[in-house]
């Protein structure tokens, strides 16, 4: 490298000017990424609750409770209050599994799925825990050939 090129490489209104392109680039990647996720996460509560809520729309809880029934395998039949809770905790842990925070340990006797804890969940705000959340959905539903 010659001397202007150095010169150009380390000059410090260049560098800025680097920065500031790399710091758009960087906005506009994480745009189009939320963009994406919000267009497939708007597909995904629409289809959902147009089979299971008669057209009214499933809030974020809802559809992890469905991940939930899903992930038990037991779809036709009523479940008490505690048992709720379970299949919500369920889907939580199986929704984070790609994201390495659980991971599958056994079925219990009744048929009951159980995660360990690999690594504490990040303390997150309540924004970005909804976030977290859709992208684990969208993905579930896209390997499950849900959506695309």
């Amino acid at each position: 490298m010659d001397k202007k090129g150095f010169d150009q490489l380390t000059n410090p209104n260049n560098y800025l000017i680097q920065t500031i392109e790399l710091t758009i680039f960087a906005q506009s990647l994480i745009m189009a990424r939320d963009e994406e996720l919000k267009m497939k996460w708007d597909l995904l509560v629409t289809k959902l609750s147009s089979q299971f809520a008669d057209g009214d729309t499933l809030e974020l809880d809802a559809i992890i409770y469905l991940v939930g029934v899903q992930e038990l395998g037991q779809l036709h039949r009523t479940f008490k209050k505690d048992e709720k809770l379970n299949l919500m905790h369920i889907a939580i842990c199986r929704l984070l599994e790609p994201y390495g925070y659980y991971e599958f340990d056994f079925f219990d006797k009744d048929g009951w799925p159980h995660y360990k804890l690999k690594e504490q969940l990040p303390v997150l705000k309540s924004g970005e825990q909804s976030v977290l959340m859709k992208e684990a959905l969208v993905q579930y539903f896209v390997e499950n050939g849900f959506i695309e």
